[in-house]
């Protein structure tokens, strides 16, 4: 793969359809911050990962259109599907901004699919004034929470707030205000708002709004989905070791992500799934 090309590839698909588009560039170095932040506003996708070889390993960094993040799961994906197709099958060591994680990338018979290991996480309960403003944002009341999973400031590599709903419909009418979703994410330190909905114990349809990155919703957010799988965990939810998580179907981009979740607090969650070429 030459420096200067782009991939395109859309993670955590369901199938032969859906996933969320990333952009992925691995170059025998990393241009500057500005040409990266250049470049992912070309690309357009709400994230592009960029990367280069860096001793035994890879360094990443990731950027939004508007903004660089911390970490991001489905361009992760997409990156190890990349790399597996570049470099073969294989477990590539990552170095982030923060964090070091890894990725599994699959290639095989003609089947591309990824697992990353999130950076570690950790969850605490959200401020009332918070989840005051991100109620009305959407439109929410308090009626229209889960009391089984409590309003939530949850981190994966990257920190999200996590709202449950109690009824489908209602994560399906999600609307907001882009401009006024950015001032809050930004000002309250947030990468994306995760909105869920419990079906079962161990099946989760969510959505993420990303406005701090000026993308109005994400179809698959990896980073989110680690760090809702950890707070479960912390909440002592009865996962049973692992749970799906669908989304981007009230986008018309249906999605499927698998997250592991081992029993320690605190440890790396292993979040899969196929990912396709664009």
């Amino acid at each position: 793969m030459s420096s200067g090309e782009v991939l395109r590839i859309a993670a955590f698909a369901d199938g032969d359809a859906g996933g969320n588009p990333a952009g992925v560039l691995i170059a025998d170095a990393l241009p500057d911050a500005a040409a990266m932040q250049r470049i992912a506003a070309e690309v357009g996708f709400s994230e592009t990962a960029f990367a280069t070889r860096q001793g035994d390993g890879w360094r990443v960094r990731y950027f939004s259109p508007e903004s660089e993040v911390p970490f991001c799961g489905h361009a992760t994906i997409a990156l190890g599907a990349a790399l597996a197709l570049a470099q073969g099958d294989g477990v590539f060591a990552l170095t982030l901004n923060a964090a070091k994680i890894t990725v599994e990338g699959r290639s095989a018979d003609g089947v591309l699919s990824a697992a990353l290991q999130s950076p570690p996480t950790r969850s605490a309960p959200a401020s009332e004034a918070l989840v005051d403003e991100a109620l009305a944002l959407f439109g929410y009341t308090r009626e229209h929470l889960d009391p089984r999973l409590p309003p939530a400031l949850i981190h994966g590599g990257a920190d999200h707030l996590a709202l449950a709903l109690r009824s489908r419909e209602a994560l399906a009418a999600m609307a907001y205000e882009l401009d006024a979703g950015r001032a809050l994410m930004r000002r309250a330190g947030l990468v994306t708002i995760l909105l869920a909905h419990a079906q079962a114990p161990q099946c989760f349809h969510t959505r993420n709004p990303f406005a701090s990155g000026g993308v109005y919703e994400d179809p698959a957010t990896g980073a989110a989905t680690a760090a809702f799988a950890g707070y479960l965990r912390d909440l002592g939810w009865p996962h049973g070791g692992d749970i799906e998580v669908l989304q981007g179907v009230d986008m018309g981009c249906p999605s499927r992500l698998k997250a592991e979740i081992p029993a320690e607090p605190g440890s790396s969650i292993r979040v899969s799934g196929r990912a396709r070429l664009i």
